[in-house]
């Protein structure tokens, strides 16, 4: 069982000093969550500050939560719908012309839970282009999502999928391929 008293940050683990974790906090409460709907480039310009890759034309709305910026890396044309969390203690990268829709959870990090410590880690995240997330879409630690995957509404994420497919369930498992290729 862990021991809570024990819990400790590993060294760098945020990726930036205190002070400017505090501060993206703030700023995002009032520069991201504030912001007009339409103003998707002033948040990319935010979240470029905040050390974020982030492509041409992305639009994120301003109700998306996202833990670090700088663990964040979003290609060209992809859309963040309302609510969703991007928990970016490790790595979260979105390929081009992606969907993540509405209250969908991308959580890129974990604890052992063997460990009496319980001890954290980060494990990156991939979705790769032309993937589609649909509402409320649960994605583990260290899960890719292959090229133009669709991913069904509720549905959690535990393996890694492969590309081409259509999948949904808990957990979520491939139903059929959705790119023939011919």
């Amino acid at each position: 069982m862990q021991n809570l008293k024990n819990f400790r940050l590993p060294p760098g683990f945020r990726g930036k000093a205190a002070w400017k974790v505090q501060l993206w906090w703030l700023v995002q409460a009032i520069f991201i969550k504030l912001s007009p709907q339409f103003m998707y480039s002033w948040r990319r310009f935010v979240l470029r500050l905040f050390g974020a890759k982030i492509g041409k034309k992305v639009l994120i709305r301003p109700s998306v939560h996202i833990q670090y910026p700088w663990k964040l890396s979003i290609a060209d044309y992809s859309w963040v719908g309302d609510n969703v969390v991007l928990y970016s203690l490790g790595q979260i990268t979105i390929g081009s012309n992606t969907v993540i829709s509405q209250r969908s959870y991308l959580c890129a990090g974990t604890h052992d839970y063997q460990d009496a410590e319980f001890l954290i880690e980060a494990k990156p995240i991939v979705i790769e282009s032309e993937c589609w997330l649909a509402t409320d879409v649960f994605v583990a630690p260290g899960v890719t999502i292959g090229k133009g995957t669709v991913v069904g509404s509720r549905s959690s994420v535990f393996n890694s999928l492969p590309a081409g497919k259509v999948c949904y369930g808990y957990p979520a498992k491939i139903i059929k391929t959705r790119i023939n290729e011919t």
